[in-house]
């Protein structure tokens, strides 16, 4: 058997999970069910033999953070490849087959969103050899999941002839998201599954296909891998020519019209995190029905998502509800209209408010930055730079730097000069650069004065 790339598709931005998931840090890069980030729980399901290092696709801005938490769990990706803009699954699926085909044409890509919850690694990975095979005869496999009920908000796959002593079936057609009476009428059938979304094929099958049904695409793609610039284990696509793909998912472009499509069912205790609401079903919960996150008080609450990031939540004689509390943003709703979170998002949009990019402490490739205070000609800034990390600060506002922890080199114009902890230096009309040189994170209070930016520093 070839061996079995994952490809991890790190796309989205998870409006649905507002506040806590933004622009500059999306639901997958959180820790929603677990000890680790969403994307990182998807890397350590396909560790083993069989499976090589992950090929990992993300927008540029999340690179620096993709790479630090794969750093964090062992995790070497066989190469990051940059979007400079989001263009749904169908192209990043094109250039994932692009980039392997090079190495391996016969090499069965295994398509992973990064946001997925996944109770059954080993049941899934016994689902991966199967679909593996069958990739290897030519398919283009999808992962069926048996539906929990007739649910609206996945597309439904449905099942034909069987194949490969009866662990997966053609795929008679598909359907997406169904209304409440037809998904009932697909749930008694017993032969629809929910689309997982997870799919495997050999690079060069679904390369041909793709060129059958979707040829622009692949024109495209062949152009942004080619004049894309490499950096290290990076891959930075043209802008240009990427941008000019269609935005299509596969299951559009490909999927539901090949005939070479098919489909292994597992029970793998799956769900798409798409909503508070699917976290709170896929979450442990308390007698009451609760699931709490962070500091919260509850009395005669039930049924409820109770999550925060921030101040302390207190309900009192309530039930099904979500409240999300993060440190500049509270959400309350009901846990029937979770989908609906969208509309605020919406609405957030139509304001340009920053609230839908970053949250008040924002990751960076060099460490992290927190606005803990602003008012109308001052900005308060906790900032903290890795060990051996280096920042530079625009001279576009007066900045007065306090260390609390660690040593500081600060660089300005020609000068250099050292900061210990518990001093301080005030900086006007020039930019600076400082840099971490001692032996623990270096911290520091920032305290802007008018005119500041909103964005606290630059990567050096």
């Amino acid at each position: 058997m070839p061996y079995i790339c994952p490809v991890i598709l790190s796309g989205g931005v998870g409006s649905r999970l507002w506040p806590l998931s933004r622009r500059q840090l999306p639901k997958q890069l959180l820790n929603l069910v677990g000890d680790h980030s969403l994307i990182q729980e998807t890397a350590l399901r396909t560790m083993g033999p069989a499976f090589t290092e992950p090929l990992i696709i993300c927008h540029v801005e999340h690179r620096f953070l993709v790479a630090e938490q794969m750093h964090n769990i062992g995790v070497e990706p066989e190469q990051i490849v940059l979007e400079p803009i989001g263009r749904n699954t169908a192209p990043a699926a094109a250039v994932a087959a692009l980039v392997m085909a090079e190495r391996d044409p016969e090499a069965v890509l295994l398509l992973m969103p990064a946001d997925h919850a996944i109770q059954d690694r080993y049941a899934l990975q016994h689902a991966i050899l199967v679909a593996a095979h069958l990739a290897e005869h030519g398919h283009l496999v999808t992962f069926g999941v048996r539906p929990r009920g007739p649910d609206t908000g996945y597309g439904y796959v449905q099942r034909g002839t069987a194949l490969s002593n009866g662990e997966a079936f053609a795929v008679t057609r598909f359907v997406e998201k169904p209304d409440v009476k037809t998904a009932n009428r697909y749930v008694e059938s017993g032969d629809y599954y929910w689309n997982s979304g997870i799919f495997a094929f050999q690079a060069r099958t679904y390369l041909a296909e793709l060129e059958r049904l979707e040829p622009d695409i692949l024109v495209h793609c062949r152009q942004a891998i080619g004049n894309g610039k490499n950096d290290g284990n990076c891959l930075a696509l043209a802008t240009e020519p990427f941008a000019a793909c269609k935005s299509i998912s596969i299951d559009y472009a490909v999927m539901e019209r090949t005939d070479k499509a098919a489909i292994v069912p597992v029970e793998m205790g799956w769900s798409d995190i798409g909503s508070w609401a699917a976290l709170w079903e896929t979450s442990p919960k308390q007698s009451d029905g609760n699931v709490l996150t962070g500091d919260i008080l509850h009395h005669k609450t039930r049924n409820s998502y109770l999550r925060s990031d921030g101040p302390l939540i207190a309900t009192v004689g309530v039930a099904d509800l979500i409240v999300i509390a993060d440190q500049d943003a509270v959400l309350v709703g009901s846990r029937s209209a979770a989908q609906d979170v969208k509309k605020v998002v919406e609405q957030l949009e139509q304001t340009g408010s920053d609230l839908l990019i970053n949250r008040r402490k924002i990751n960076h490739s060099w460490g992290w930055s927190e606005c803990i205070k602003r008012d109308e000609n001052f900005q308060v800034n906790r900032i903290q730079l890795n060990l051996g990390a280096a920042a530079s600060f625009p001279a576009r506002h007066v900045s007065h730097w306090i260390v609390t922890a660690g040593t500081a080199k600060v660089t300005r114009h020609d000068k250099t000069f050292l900061l210990e902890e518990t001093e301080s230096s005030v900086f006007s009309a020039a930019n600076c650069q400082l840099e971490n040189i001692g032996t623990v994170p270096l911290s520091l209070i920032e305290v802007r004065i008018e005119p500041f930016s909103d964005k606290p520093a630059t990567r050096a």
